[in-house]
C-alpha cells in the first residue's frame, strides 16, 4: 500500500484538519447545556427545544456515510472548505435565531455542514502518515473526538451563566475561520481524488439513507417521551425505519457505483471493529450523559459545576493520547483495546458507589481514569479497523466508522435515559412499602419533620409539608438506585465487549507498513 504524499508536514495536517472536527464534536454537546435558555429565550417548551439537538443530530448522521462520495465528486479540500464554510456561516444563523423555527432550520444546516468534517479530517490525517505511524495520527485525531464532548458542558455553561447562550454558537466562527485558513495552506487531495469518476448521484439511495436514518434518530431521542411503541408514531416510524433500510442495504449492493460502498465491511477487522465503535460510543456518551445528570438532578449542582466535576476526563484523555499513540506501532493493539474496555468497566463498577453524600472530587481518580480508557480504545481501534484498506477504500470507510459510532452513542445516550426512567419508577414502588403507619422509622421521620417544620409553617401545614418532604426523600432514594443500575449496566457492557475484541486479527508491522496477520 502507498501512502498519499501531501506537499506539506504532515503534522501541519493534522492540525489544519483536527480543528474542524473538535469544532463539530464540541457543537453536539456544548448546546446541550443551554436548551432550557434557548427555550425561555425564544418562547418555547423545553420539549420543542430538545428539536435544537434532534435537528442537527439527524442531519449529520445523513450526511456522515455519503461523505466519501461527496469528496470524490467535488474534491476532497474543496468539499472540506465548503462544509466548514457552511457549519460557520449557520452557527453565526444560529446565534442570531430570533424564532425556534430560525434555530432549527439553521441546526439542520449546521449538521449537514458538520456530517463530514470528522470522516474527511479522519480520511487525510491516515493518508498523511505512514503506517507505521497512523496511531498517532489517530492520537492527534482523538484529542478532537473525545476531548471536545468533555469540553462542551463545561464550556457551554460557562458561556450561558457567563455571558448567553448565542456565545456557544458564535464561538464556532474564529474556530471555523482559522480552520479554512490553515486547510486552504497546508492541506492538498491526492491522485486518486484528482482522477476519481464516481458517477451520478443515486437520488433513491440518498433518499432511502435520509428516511431511515431520521427515523431512526427520531425515535431515539423522542421515544423516552412518548413511552416508546406504546406510541401509534414510533411503531409507524419504526416500520418505514425497517423497510428503508433493508431498500438501501439492497440497493447499495446490487448498484455498480453506489453512493455508499458496504462491501468495505468484508474486511474482517473493519467489521468488527464498526461494531466495537459503535458499542464504545453508546459506553463513553451513555457515561457522559449519566455523570453530569447524577450532579445536576440528585446533587442539585448547576450545569456549570457539574461540568466542572466531571472535567478531570479531560486529563486522562490527553495523558493517554500521545502515548497510547506511540504504543500503537510497538504492541498489540487488542491488548490496548482490550485494556480500555476492561479500565472503562471498572470506572462503571466504581461510580456505581455514588451516594449523596459525596463531594466533587469524590470519583475524580475514576473520572481521571476514564479519560485513559477511552484514549486506549479510540487510537488503536482506529488504526486496527482501518489496517488493510486501501487508500481509495479509507474515505468510504471513515465515513461508515464515524456513522457507526454516532449511531451507538445515541442508542448509549437514549437507552441509559430509558433505564434511568424506568428503574426511577421501580425503585420508587419498591421503596413506597416500607412508608407504612406501622413502621417506626416512618413515625419517627414523620414526627421529627412536623417538630421542624412546626414553629415555621404552623401546625395544619406541617403535617402536609412533612408527607411532602418525606416523598421528595424518596425520590432522591429512588433516583439514586437508578443511576447506580446505569452505571453498573454500562460496565457490564464495556466487559461484554471484550470477547468481540479477541475476534479482532491481529495488526502487525512490516516493511513500514501496517497489514493483517494471516
Amino acid at each position: 500500500m502507498t501512502v498519499s504524499k501531501q506537499q506539506s508536514n504532515p503534522w501541519l495536517v493534522a492540525m489544519a484538519v483536527v480543528l474542524p472536527t473538535f469544532m463539530e464534536v464540541l457543537d453536539t454537546s456544548i448546546a446541550s447545556v443551554a436548551l432550557p435558555y434557548i427555550a425561555g429565550s425564544l418562547s418555547a417548551s423545553n420539549d420543542e427545544a430538545t428539536w435544537v439537538l434532534t435537528s442537527y443530530l439527524v442531519a449529520n448522521a445523513i450526511v456522515l456515510p455519503v461523505s466519501g462520495w461527496c469528496a470524490q465528486r467535488f474534491g476532497r479540500k474543496r468539499f472540506l472548505l465548503a462544509c466548514i464554510v457552511i457549519f460557520t456561516v449557520s452557527s453565526f444563523v444560529c446565534g442570531a435565531a430570533n424564532s425556534l423555527l430560525m434555530i432549527l432550520l439553521a441546526r439542520a444546516v449546521q449538521g449537514a455542514g458538520g456530517g463530514a468534517l470528522q470522516p474527511l479530517s479522519q480520511a487525510i490525517l491516515l493518508e498523511s502518515f505512514p503506517e507505521e505511524k497512523r496511531g498517532q495520527a489517530m492520537a492527534v485525531y482523538g484529542l478532537g473526538v473525545v476531548v471536545a464532548p468533555i469540553l462542551g458542558p463545561t464550556l457551554g455553561g460557562y458561556l450561558t451563566d457567563m455571558y448567553s447562550w448565542r456565545w456557544t454558537f458564535y464561538i464556532n466562527i474564529p474556530v471555523g475561520i482559522l480552520a479554512l485558513i490553515l486547510i486552504s495552506r497546508f492541506v492538498q487531495d491526492p491522485d486518486y481524488i484528482r482522477n476519481a469518476k464516481p458517477g451520478p448521484l443515486d437520488g433513491i439511495g440518498l433518499g432511502l439513507l435520509a428516511t431511515w436514518l431520521g427515523c431512526l434518530q427520531i425515535v431515539l431521542d423522542k421515544g423516552q417521551e412518548d413511552d416508546w411503541f406504546g406510541a401509534t408514531w414510533i411503531r409507524w416510524a419504526t416500520a418505514i425505519l425497517v423497510v428503508s433500510f433493508i431498500a438501501f442495504v439492497w440497493r447499495m449492493l446490487v448498484k455498480k457505483r453506489p453512493l455508499v460502498n458496504l462491501r468495505v465491511f468484508l474486511h474482517r477487522n473493519f467489521a468488527l471493529g464498526c461494531i466495537l465503535i459503535a458499542l464504545f460510543g453508546g459506553c463513553i456518551y451513555g457515561l457522559i450523559t449519566l455523570l453530569p445528570l447524577f450532579y445536576q438532578e440528585v446533587l442539585g449542582y448547576t450545569a456549570f459545576n457539574a461540568g466542572i466535576a466531571v472535567s478531570p476526563r479531560g486529563i486522562g484523555a490527553v495523558v493517554a493520547m500521545p502515548l497510547i499513540g506511540l504504543l500503537t506501532a510497538k504492541l498489540d493493539n487488542r491488548w490496548l483495546i482490550g485494556g480500555g474496555f476492561l479500565i472503562f468497566g471498572i470506572c462503571g463498577i466504581w461510580f456505581g458507589e455514588v451516594n449523596l453524600a459525596i463531594s466533587p472530587w469524590s470519583f475524580v481518580w475514576a473520572i481521571i481514569l476514564s479519560g485513559f480508557g477511552s484514549g486506549m480504545v479510540f487510537v488503536p481501534m482506529s488504526t486496527t479497523a482501518m489496517a488493510g484498506l486501501a487508500n481509495e477504500e479509507i474515505g468510504n470507510a471513515s465515513g461508515l466508522y464515524n456513522l457507526l459510532r454516532n449511531v451507538g452513542g445515541s442508542i448509549g445516550i437514549s437507552i441509559t435515559n430509558t433505564l434511568l426512567a424506568r428503574h426511577s419508577q421501580l425503585h420508587q414502588s419498591n421503596l413506597v412499602q416500607n412508608l407504612t403507619p406501622s413502621s417506626r422509622e416512618y413515625q419517627q421521620q414523620l414526627s421529627e419533620s412536623v417538630t421542624s417544620l412546626g414553629p415555621k409553617i404552623g401546625k395544619a401545614m406541617a403535617d402536609a409539608g412533612a408527607l411532602g418532604r418525606i416523598y421528595s426523600s424518596l425520590n432522591t432514594q429512588a433516583l439514586l438506585l437508578s443511576y447506580v443500575d446505569d452505571f453498573h449496566y454500562l460496565a457490564l457492557a464495556s466487559f461484554a465487549c471484550l470477547p468481540v475484541v479477541l475476534l479482532l486479527r491481529k495488526a502487525m508491522r512490516r516493511k513500514g507498513g501496517m497489514i493483517h496477520a494471516e
